[in-house]
């Protein structure tokens, strides 16, 4: 007789673009490893750029549920995707939770199953920074802390983890993101995307801007904005906007501090990969970006005070470069990637694969 999992049921939560990446990966190796998935979306991207471009474009099975949940507080959105996730978690009675990264969903999700007594798994644990107040910190340490499996892209994610008394269910799988990206490179068609967008190969900065700290502080947006202006007079730079950074933007009166920027929508996976591997450098604070820029070759400045990525900034393959204005025009045009730069940093890209593996040995 057929071997049935242990685990029957896992109810996948996502809600922002790392985690419909991921999902592309884990979702599939879970339904091929016999395991049944309720995937839920929590509607926090609720501009049809920044989520139904991805659940199309990367062949993600359609939410079964989306929570509705939208803009807000911090405060406001983990308590209502815990309020609302909750009746579908009850009514669908999963074996296990699995959340995605360091949102406020991340956190939601894990403090329902807690709650709930459900196993919760959580892909992308162990990664630490500084500041340890900003949200981001906040909702891995507690989610971390209240996992059952935790999923750990890096070796140093491990020793994180350790440090913090953290060894049970503990995995290093490698990075998710980076099993997508190998998938997906071959069928990429970087030429004819590149002339679509009408750039031309190492010709152009491509950048991203979205992180809270740095959008709703009006003196580290202006000096960031200032910085990219000025680098595009140089050099083009090519910025896919975020929601929350055009409503910055808009509110501040800061739309002259754009005004030599190339400022594209949202984009989906591919082309954003396409522009990604056809860049010079990038410029971001995305914590995905800024280990995509790594995959792809491509160095990186990272406009954060610390990173969850360390060993990219250790290997002088990233550097950060907060909001110092000064700082991000003289890296734009002088920081290079090492010659010898660490392989295998992040896996051998069958991370989602192994993940799997170990949810079917996993004992309730």
């Amino acid at each position: 007789m057929e071997r049935r999992p242990v685990i029957i049921c896992i109810l996948s939560l996502i809600g922002a673009r790392p985690q419909f990446i991921k999902e592309a990966i884990v979702g599939a190796e879970l339904r091929k490893a016999g395991i049944d998935e309720v995937l839920v979306n929590t509607g926090q991207h609720y501009d049809a750029n920044m989520s139904d471009v991805f659940i199309e474009g990367l062949s993600i099975k359609t939410p079964d549920y989306n929570l509705g949940v939208g803009s807000g507080s911090h405060a406001y959105q983990t308590a209502t995707t815990m309020l609302r996730l909750e009746e579908v978690v009850l009514k669908e009675r999963p074996d296990m939770i699995m959340v995605y990264g360091d949102t406020n969903a991340t956190v939601a999700g894990a403090l329902v199953g807690s709650k709930l007594k459900i196993p919760v798994a959580h892909v992308e644990a162990g990664l630490r920074q500084h500041p340890k107040d900003m949200p981001e910190e906040i909702n891995r340490v507690v989610t971390d802390h209240i996992s059952s499996l935790l999923f750990c892209p890096t070796e140093k994610a491990v020793d994180n983890l350790e440090k913090e008394g953290i060894t049970k269910g503990v995995h290093f799988v490698g990075d998710v993101m980076y099993d997508l990206f190998v998938k997906m490179r071959e069928s990429l068609d970087i030429s004819k995307t590149l002339s679509n967008y009408s750039l031309v190969r190492e010709k152009y900065i491509l950048a991203t801007l979205h992180r809270d700290f740095n959008t709703d502080d009006r003196s580290r947006l202006k000096n960031i904005l200032e910085a990219m202006n000025e680098v595009s007079k140089k050099i083009k730079v090519v910025l896919p906007i975020h929601p929350r950074t055009r409503k910055a933007i808009s509110v501040n009166g800061y739309e002259d501090l754009t005004k030599d920027i190339t400022i594209l929508d949202p984009l989906p996976y591919s082309d954003m990969m396409s522009l990604l591997i056809g860049s010079k450098k990038v410029i971001t604070d995305s914590g995905g970006l800024q280990k995509e820029a790594y995959f792809a070759g491509v160095p990186a400045l990272v406009m954060m005070p610390d990173t969850g990525w360390i060993e990219l900034v250790e290997a002088d393959w990233n550097v950060l470069v907060d909001a110092d204005k000064d700082l991000i025009i003289d890296k734009a045009f002088s920081h290079e990637a090492p010659a010898n730069a660490p392989a295998n940093l992040y896996g051998d890209g069958r991370a989602g694969k192994k993940i799997a593996e170990i949810i079917v040995g996993f004992q309730l």
